[in-house]
């Protein structure tokens, strides 16, 4: 099993959207629906909206397993507009939006290869400062999986009416 980083573009967005799609499906068998819903994403016009934006605000980075899309993310240069509450960085920074990958090739360490990819771009930026946001309810698995691959607690916060719980993560690099 090879897994090779590419540029991803705008062809990009229906294996994205799959990815997502492929997220919640999975959330879902797991009885975890706090994070995504039950839908699937790709029937939500925002969230089809927002990964266009962040694609076009950003770089978005598409990991393969044999030339098969598995995993994706986008890098900006800030978080995203419902953080707005959120003390800023006061520093520049990249910050990772939809990190997602096809649970077909959960356990391959796609997500692990996108998350430390992105750390290398940050410092051939010449930035030091990483960030990412995540899903904080439930077990907790999320943000601990965000640890593991080098990133510590910020702060916490709510989202929406629903009170949406998330963590804020960094990493310096």
């Amino acid at each position: 099993m090879e897994i090779t980083i590419r540029d991803g573009g705008p062809d990009d967005i229906p294996a994205i959207l799959g990815m997502l799609d492929s997220c919640v499906e999975w959330l879902v068998s797991q009885g975890r629906t706090g994070q995504w819903g039950t839908k699937p994403l790709s029937q939500s016009p925002k969230t089809v909206e927002s990964v266009g934006r962040y694609m076009a605000e950003g770089s978005v980075y598409m990991a393969e397993v044999d030339g098969v899309p598995a995993a994706t993310l986008t890098l900006t240069d800030s978080p995203g507009a419902y953080l707005s509450d959120l003390a800023p960085a006061g520093e520049p920074e990249r910050y990772i939006h939809w990190l997602a990958s096809d649970r077909r090739f959960k356990g391959h360490g796609v997500g692990s290869a996108l998350l430390a990819h992105a750390a290398e771009e940050t410092r051939r930026a010449g930035v030091s400062l990483l960030r990412v946001d995540c899903y904080a309810g439930d077990d907790g698995k999320l943000v601990r999986y965000y640890e593991a691959n080098g990133f510590t607690r910020v702060e916490s916060f709510t989202v929406g009416e629903h009170d949406w719980p998330g963590q804020l993560l960094a990493r310096r690099v």
